[in-house]
C-alpha cells in the first residue's frame, strides 16, 4: 500500500547551486504521495539550479528561511549540489532551521552534499549517515559515523550519496515522513548535546 502524506507539509531548503534533480525528483515523490511542499531559500524569489556543472532550471522560493520554523512543517529535505549547502551553512537562519527539525525529532532527508548543513548545525554527533564521499571527514569530525551506502536511515534521518541513489532516497523519505516524528531522534540529539557539553566542561575545568 503506497504511503499517504495527505495533510502533511514538507519543507525543501535550497539556494543557488542546488543539484536540480536532487530537488525535483524528491519533490515529485513527496507531492505524488499527497504532501504540500514549500520551497524555502535564503530569500524569496528565484535561485539557480545546476545540472552537474552546467546551469539548469531556475526555481522560485515560496518563503525565506528567516520567516519559517520547523514547527510549521512535518519534515525537511536537503538537496545537494556543491555550492548550495555551502551557502546554506553560512546562513544563521538556515542552520537554525535545520537544527530545529532534528532537535524536534522530525524526519529529515539529505542527499549528496546536503549533509554539510547538518554538520554545521551540529546535529550529526552520535548518528550514522552517508553522503557524497568528500564529506566523510567533516561528518566524522562532527562526531558522526560515515558509511558508504546507497541510502542509510538513522531514526528518521535519511541520507544518500548521489543522484544515482535517488530512487532509494525518495522511497525512504516518503516512508519516514508518513511515520512522522521520531522521539528517538530527538532524544539521541539531546543526549549527544549533553555529552558534548560535559566533555567541554571537563576540558575547561
Amino acid at each position: 500500500m503506497p504511503e499517504d502524506l495527505t495533510g502533511k507539509k514538507i519543507a525543501f531548503l535550497a539556494t543557488n547551486g542546488v543539484e536540480q534533480i536532487e530537488l525535483t525528483e524528491p519533490r515529485k515523490a513527496v507531492e505524488g504521495a499527497g504532501a504540500e511542499v514549500h520551497l524555502i531559500s535564503l530569500e524569496e524569489g528565484e535561485f539557480q539550479g545546476m545540472d552537474h556543472l552546467d546551469k539548469g532550471e531556475t526555481f522560485t522560493a515560496d518563503k525565506a528561511v528567516a520567516d519559517v520554523s520547523a514547527s510549521d512543517y512535518d519534515g525537511l529535505v536537503l538537496p545537494g549540489g556543491v555550492a548550495n549547502p555551502d551557502f546554506l551553512r553560512a546562513d544563521e537562519d538556515a542552520v537554525r532551521f535545520v537544527r530545529e527539525f532534528v532537535e524536534a525529532g522530525k524526519p529529515v532527508g539529505a542527499i549528496c552534499h546536503g549533509p554539510w548543513t547538518l554538520v554545521e548545525a551540529d546535529v550529526v554527533r552520535g548518528k550514522t549517515l552517508t553522503s557524497f564521499p568528500s564529506l566523510q571527514t567533516d561528518i566524522r569530525n562532527a562526531g558522526g559515523e560515515w558509511v558508504d551506502e546507497e541510502m542509510h536511515v538513522d531514526d528518521g534521518l535519511v541520507t544518500s550519496r548521489k543522484p544515482d541513489d535517488l530512487p532509494a532516497f525518495c522511497a525512504k523519505i516518503v516512508e519516514e515522513f508518513a511515520e512522522g516524528r521520531h522521539a528517538e531522534l530527538a532524544a539521541q540529539t539531546a543526549a549527544a548535546d549533553q555529552a558534548a557539553d560535559a566533555e567541554e566542561f571537563q576540558t575547561s575545568a
